[in-house]
C-alpha cells in the first residue's frame, strides 16, 4: 500500500495430504485481526518456499533442513498400500511387506517415505507423481505404497488400501525459518500445540494493567440517640430528684393531727 504499511497476514505452507483445517479456524478465532493465507506446495519443495521467505511457516513432512529452518514434530502417519479392490491384499485388515514382495510396485517421483526402493518388482517406470501412480494402479500395472492421508486425498471407488505394519513411516512437522520466529510465527506455534488463548508461553506477556485500589470503609458508629422530651434517659428505681417513689411534681401532705 502506498504511504503506509500493508496490514499483516501469516502465511502457511502446507504439503500434499497435510489437512490444517483445525488449526486455520483456531487461528481465525484467536487473530481475526491476521487473515491466514494458505499456500499450496508439493513436498518436495516445500523446504526451498520457506528458505525463500514465500510463507511464514509451513506443514512439511521429513526430513527438514535443520542447518537453517527450525521445526517441531506433529504427528508421523501410517504407511498404507492402493491396491484395485478385488486385489488378495483386501482379505486382511493389515498386511507386511514380505507379503507383497512379488508385487509390482510404483515408485513415484514425489515419493515421501524414506526408501530409495521400496520392496517388491520395481515397475518399468517410475511415475511422475503420487497422483500419476495411483491412475496406473487403477489400470492393474502395480500397487503403491503411500501415507494415509495421501491414499485418502487421492481415492477412486475402484481402489481401497491397508495398513502396511512394517513400512517407513511419514513424519508431518510444522516448519518455520530459524532466523524468522515472529510473534505471528509464535502464537500459530502455540496452536499447534493445543496451548490456551491465555497461555503467555513464547510470548512476551503484556504489561499487567493497574487495578484501582479498593477504598477503605470507616467504621460507622451509630450516633447517639437523644432522649425525648419529658422522658427518662432509662434508668429504673429513681426518679429525676433521686427520691424512691412517687412522680415528679407531686406535693407531700400535713400530717393531720389525732
Amino acid at each position: 500500500m502506498t504511504g503506509s504499511e500493508a496490514s499483516p497476514t501469516f502465511r502457511l505452507a502446507y504439503v500434499p495430504g497435510v489437512t490444517p483445517a483445525k488449526w486455520v479456524r483456531i487461528w481465525n478465532e484467536r487473530r481475526p485481526d491476521v487473515p491466514l493465507i494458505l499456500v499450496p506446495v508439493p513436498a518436495a519443495e516445500a523446504s526451498d518456499v520457506l528458505r525463500r521467505g514465500e510463507a511464514d511457516a509451513g506443514l512439511v513432512r521429513s526430513p527438514v533442513d535443520r542447518t537453517v529452518l527450525s521445526a517441531i514434530p506433529l504427528y508421523t502417519e501410517a504407511t498404507v498400500v492402493v491396491a484395485p479392490k478385488d486385489h488378495v491384499v483386501t482379505a486382511a485388515e493389515e498386511v507386511s511387506l514380505d507379503e507383497l514382495a512379488d508385487e509390482v510396485v510404483l515408485h513415484p517421483l514425489d515419493d515421501v517415505l524414506d526408501w530409495e526402493q521400496p520392496p517388491g518388482e520395481p515397475a518399468f517406470e517410475r511415475p511422475a507423481t503420487t497422483e500419476d501412480a495411483v491412475e496406473h494402479v487403477a489400470s492393474g500395472i502395480g500397487i503403491l505404497y503411500v501415507p494415509q492421508s495421501l491414499a485418502r486425498l487421492h481415492h477412486r471407488k475402484d481402489l481401497t488400501y491397508r495398513t502396511v505394519v512394517d513400512a517407513p513411516q511419514s513424519d508431518v512437522a510444522l516448519s518455520w525459518p530459524e532466523d524468522a520466529t515472529t510473534d505471528l510465527v509464535e502464537d500459530f506455534i502455540g496452536i499447534v500445540r493445543g496451548r490456551t488463548v491465555n497461555s503467555t508461553r513464547g510470548r512476551t506477556p503484556a504489561p499487567a494493567q493497574p487495578q484501582p485500589k479498593a477504598k477503605a470503609k470507616r467504621a460507622e458508629t451509630p450516633a447517639r440517640r437523644k432522649p425525648a422530651a419529658g422522658k427518662t434517659t432509662g434508668r429504673t428505681g429513681k426518679n429525676p430528684r433521686g427520691s424512691s417513689g412517687g412522680t415528679k411534681g407531686t406535693k407531700r401532705g400535713k400530717p393531720r393531727g389525732r
